[in-house]
Order: C-alpha cells, then sequence, then structure tokens
C-alpha cells in the first residue's frame, strides 16, 4: 500500500509538471500540444528529462545519501589493497579507473553509479569488509565494476526514460479517448473527470513499467555476475554470492542506488515482479551451469 501511494503521489507531481512543460513548449517553440506529435514530444521531455538529470547528480546524491568516502589516499592496508584491486580490474575491463568509497552500514553491500563508463563510483560498506574475505570482497567488487563496464547506469536510465514516455504518453492518448467516449463525442474539451481518469491510468501504466524495468534490472544482475566471474574467477563470485545468501539483511541502501547494489530483496508470488535483483539461489545457479 505504500509503493501504492507513493507512486500516486509521484504521478500526481508528473501532471503539475506536464502543465508546466506544455505551457513553456508551446510559447517557446510554438508545439501544438493538442497533437499526437506535439504531446509525444512533451512525453519525451518529461519522461527523459528527470532521468538524465538524476544519472548527471547520481554520484553526489550516492555520496550525500550514504555518507560515502572516497579513498584518495589509503589509510591503511585494506584501503590500499581495495584501491589496487579497482585499478586492476578496471584495466581488465577496459574502463577508466572509477573513484573508490567506503560507507558505513552493517549490511554486505555494494554498489555502482555515475553518468558514464568512465566517470563512476564504486563503494562498499564497512559490513563488507568485514564479513567478507578477500577473494569473496575482488567478486564483489569485480560484479560492480562489471556494471560500470557494461554502461548499466545509463542504459538503465534510457530503458526508465522510454518506459516514462510511454507511461505519460498512452495515459493522456487513451485518457481522450475514454473521456470522449464518455462524454458522447463531444469537441468543446476534455471533462472534468479526464484528470481523474488520466491519474489512473498513469497508476496502471507506471505498474507495467515498472515490472518491464525491474525485469531488465534482474537481467543486468545475471550479467554483472557473469562478468565478475570473468574478472574474479567464477569460483570467487560464487563464494560471494553464498557468503550473501548466509548473511543477508535489510538494505539500507537509497532507493537511488538500491538496483545497483550486490544484493537486492527477497520477494515472493506477485511482488517477485518488482524485484531489482534475482533470488541470489537463481544467480549462484546460472553462475554454475551457465
Amino acid at each position: 500500500m505504500k509503493r501504492i501511494l507513493l507512486f500516486l503521489a509521484t504521478n500526481l507531481a508528473v501532471l503539475v509538471l506536464l502543465g508546466v512543460v506544455l505551457s513553456v513548449l508551446q510559447g517557446v517553440f510554438g508545439v501544438q500540444l493538442g497533437s499526437t506529435d506535439g504531446l509525444l514530444v512533451m512525453a519525451a521531455v518529461i519522461g527523459f528529462g528527470g532521468r538524465f538529470i538524476s544519472l548527471a547528480l547520481s554520484k553526489w546524491m550516492a555520496k550525500r545519501a550514504t555518507g560515502a568516502v572516497v579513498v584518495e589516499q589509503p589509510r591503511s592496508e585494506a584501503e590500499a589493497w581495495l584501491l589496487e584491486t579497482v585499478r586492476r580490474q578496471a584495466d581488465a575491463a577496459g574502463i577508466r579507473m572509477p573513484e573508490v568509497a567506503v560507507y558505513d552500514a552493517p549490511e554486505l553491500n555494494a554498489f555502482a553509479t555515475g553518468a558514464t563508463r568512465n566517470s563512476a563510483l564504486v563503494a562498499v560498506s564497512t559490513g563488507l569488509l568485514r564479513g567478507m574475505n578477500r577473494d569473496e570482497v575482488e567478486a564483489v567488487l569485480a560484479h560492480e565494476v562489471s556494471h560500470v563496464a557494461n554502461g548499466d547506469m545509463v542504459t538503465m536510465a534510457l530503458v526508465q526514460g522510454v518506459l516514462n514516455t510511454f507511461v505519460i504518453f498512452l495515459a493522456r492518448v487513451v485518457g481522450r479517448a475514454i473521456d470522449s467516449w464518455l462524454s458522447g463525442g463531444r469537441s468543446d474539451g476534455p471533462s472534468a473527470f479526464y484528470f481523474v481518469i488520466v491519474v489512473v491510468l498513469d497508476l496502471v501504466f507506471g505498474l507495467l513499467a515498472s515490472i518491464i524495468a525491474m525485469w531488465f534490472s534482474r537481467w543486468r544482475e545475471f550479467r554483472a555476475d557473469r562478468g565478475g566471474a570473468n574478472l574474479a574467477g567464477r569460483h570467487k563470485m560464487i563464494a560471494a554470492l553464498e557468503r550473501l545468501g548466509q548473511t543477508y539483511g535489510v538494505s539500507t541502501l537509497p532507493n537511488e542506488v538500491k538496483a545497483f547494489g550486490i544484493s537486492g530483496g527477497v520477494s515472493h508470488g506477485l511482488k517477485r515482479l518488482f524485484m531489482s535483483h534475482p533470488p541470489l539461489s537463481e544467480r549462484i545457479a546460472a553462475l554454475r551451469h551457465g
């Protein structure tokens, strides 16, 4: 219920933003907003605009949200090993050295974020450094470096931008059709029920879009596991995932970077459709039999 209420509130905010953007487009570019083409342009501006702003600010937001401290000059042998391991993996993956950071959290977790493959951040929790041996930490780092090398942050933003665009566009096209049908086909503009119809359609299409986005997110995790196995070794990657399965707890990662963590939640039934990560047992099986 909390998720649905939050989603509804977000879409109401989108409606307000939609009105502002419509006015700007009409005034500055002369777009005919009553046309399908004008509506699609507006939907794309909103659908992609927010995602790419978030992507551009992703490193700053992640550092601020988690309190991650970038390791610039190693203060210990462990931090020196951390930097050297990421540097070696980045070279092997063909990307520029990411920033490496540590954030204080009890669970075993790590994440990668950044606007481009060559301007990324890889961060690990203090819980992960305490709870895993170095072979396992190496595998987790390789998994995150693989996310960066695969361009997953940009790709996820593109996927969500496309989905957002079509949610905004289809909700209003279908809303117009339903409103016209309910009003008997009169042409004197939308009725008072039009905006209610659009909010409901935003919610329905948005939930369907979330299912698609989370399916893609789960596919990314399988691919990053394979990349981590290539960089660190399959047995190390499997051992790291098995360790996560033994000690899994509730993630404290903020929503902005939760999908890029090494471990996600555990859900059953229809809730599995909204999981950003596949179950650890499935990821381990894929590595063993892939």
